[in-house]
């Protein structure tokens, strides 16, 4: 059986009055009180009626905490979110139920995160899903049914580098959370269109903040994908740039006055010139030496991105490559595949990937060399994102330093962290 009202097991109905009962003082405070709300608890949690309560307690305790019931008559969105923060709803399914749309490609995430606080994301976040609510709300009552879930349409064609920057990535895999944990049921489905070679390697960054009943309402369409929108909405209802009839009055075929289309954020709205970053890694480099991380590269296309700041001054960077791991090499005997260059990355945080063409070593290389009286304090955090796997793989490697007395030394390291050993070698 679905789970739904009409729909129940013996069984199921049977837990749903226990678990009205269990939840009685929690009653009169909840958004509803309606069967169809109760069961969505119970069917995010397969009917286990202590895991069910468990979640709708915390959940009232993140609407008191977040003041939801308030947020969308009370709260307003700093202009820069209403401005040039992605997502819209506009139109209904051919089910009636409401259609939200996410145009990610032009959306400038660092500006964003420079211009407002991560807690003002989260509440836009959050408003939008009540505004969803009472859009589901008018809509039972438009049709004389239950209306409670939505479609959704992720546009992202323009999908770049600079949407998986780090800061970007933690607070859209929290709000990610917050919408499972609080919004259980709410996905009826999700369709990926103009999904570039980028996309697997995005959306395995986030995919393990999705429950499996949550991923299988994803979709990723492929060059068909304005007919598969026409299956489940209709024209009228679907704007015209998707393959509908839907248009502006004044006959514009992108429906500005319902989608939202983004722009790069001002530098007017920054409130900071730089976004707090959580690095995993610290080690030094002392004055007159390098540090070289290993990452071996099996398969070409892969991305490796990497976040670093300095501490007591500036610090060379580049990426080198070599043949085989657990072999040291001077920079000069590498192939140069980002030219080294030095960063004041002690004022401003650098952050950068490289798409690997080629499998090999890439060596991450920091070099001191040219300071023979300060060492530098560095922080940092390397990822390894493979082409085509909606997986969360980690990247394996070693460490290095070439410093100006000792032995060289080598250790392997496992997946993404990178354990600190130290080797020493001329420069």
């Amino acid at each position: 059986m679905s789970g739904v009202v009409g729909n129940l097991s013996p069984k199921q109905a049977v837990a749903l009055e226990q678990f009205r009962q269990q939840v009685s003082d929690l009653l009169l405070q909840l958004p509803a009180q309606s069967d169809h709300f109760l069961l969505r608890w119970l069917r995010a949690r397969n009917f286990n009626l202590q895991k069910s309560e468990a979640m709708l307690r915390k959940h009232m305790e993140f609407r008191k905490h977040m003041y939801v019931d308030t947020i969308v008559t009370e709260w307003k969105p700093p202009e820069v979110l209403e401005k040039y923060l992605s997502g819209a709803m506009c139109g209904h399914d051919r089910e009636g139920s409401p259609i939200w749309y996410d145009i990610i490609g032009p959306m400038d995430p660092k500006g964003l995160f420079l211009s407002a606080a991560k807690q003002d994301f989260i509440k836009s976040k959050i408003r939008d899903c009540e505004i969803l609510q009472k859009e589901c709300d008018l809509q039972s009552e438009r049709l004389g049914r239950n209306v409670e879930s939505i479609t959704m349409v992720f546009d992202v064609e323009g999908l770049g580098l600079k949407h998986i920057w780090k800061p970007a990535i933690d607070t859209f895999s929290e709000i990610l959370q917050m919408f499972e944990e609080n919004y259980p049921e709410r996905l009826k489905r999700l369709f990926v269109i103009k999904a570039p070679k980028l996309f697997p390697a995005a959306y395995n960054l986030v995919k393990h903040f999705l429950c499996e009943n949550t991923q299988q309402k994803i979709f990723i369409l492929g060059a068909n994908w304005q007919e598969v929108l026409q299956q489940y909405i209709a024209p009228e209802e679907l704007p015209k740039i998707y393959g509908g009839t839907l248009t502006d009055p004044d006959g514009d075929p992108r429906c500005r006055t319902l989608l939202h289309y983004v722009a790069p954020v001002p530098k007017s709205y920054y409130v900071r010139d730089q976004v707090q970053l959580i690095y995993e890694q610290t080690m030094m480099v002392n004055r007159g030496s390098s540090l070289q991380l290993d990452y071996e590269i099996l398969t070409p296309g892969c991305i490796l991105r990497w976040q670093f700041a300095s501490e007591g001054g500036d610090i060379g960077f580049g990426v080198f490559l070599k043949p085989h791991k657990g072999q040291w090499q001077k920079a000069a005997h590498m192939k140069e595949v980002l030219n080294s260059q030095r960063y004041n990355s002690h004022l401003v945080p650098e952050e950068t990937s490289l798409t690997c063409h080629q499998p090999g070593v890439y060596v991450l290389r920091f070099d001191n060399t040219y300071s023979l009286l300060k060492s530098k304090r560095i922080q940092f955090t390397v990822d390894v994102l493979l082409p085509g796997q909606l997986q969360s793989p980690k990247a394996g490697g070693s460490i290095q330093s070439e410093v100006a007395h000792g032995l060289d030394k080598e250790e392997p390291r496992s997946l993404l962290v990178v354990e600190p050993t130290a080797s020493a070698q001329m420069s």
